[in-house]
């Protein structure tokens, strides 16, 4: 539960700055925003396992590139979904949706106890 309420936060900051930096998203209310993250949120946790699966010939052949379609159409269902929130087209999705996987990509990294320095202290006696 944890990883996913970061992950939903993660999302709405990037959405967020997605919208305000390269406006490919219009949203109108910060009521849409939190919904739009939330509702990518479940999107990718529960909808885009099983399209990456269905379509991972297509993915293979494209060196995952792929993937970045389907980021793409899971952004652009959620425009549909959420009401206040508008995307123009579908390759203005696949744009937002690589951007918002590099800035969460990045955020996630910050926070990842995987890539923290740490530093040890021995006392010498």
């Amino acid at each position: 539960m944890v990883k996913f309420l970061t992950s939903v936060i993660i999302y709405a900051i990037a959405i967020f700055m997605v919208s305000w930096l390269f406006d490919l998203i219009a949203i109108e209310s910060p009521g849409a925003w939190i919904v739009a993250s939330l509702v990518l949120g479940v999107l990718n946790a529960l909808v885009r396992p099983l399209l990456v699966l269905i379509t991972l010939p297509l993915t293979i052949l494209t060196l995952g590139l792929f993937t970045l379609v389907i980021n793409g159409a899971l952004l652009y269902l959620m425009a549909a979904i959420v009401s206040g929130v508008e995307i123009e087209s579908f390759w203005r999705a696949v744009l937002a949706a690589l951007l918002i996987t590099i800035i969460s990509a990045v955020m996630n990294a910050l926070i990842s106890d995987r890539y923290k320095i740490k530093f040890h202290i021995h006392r010498r006696d």
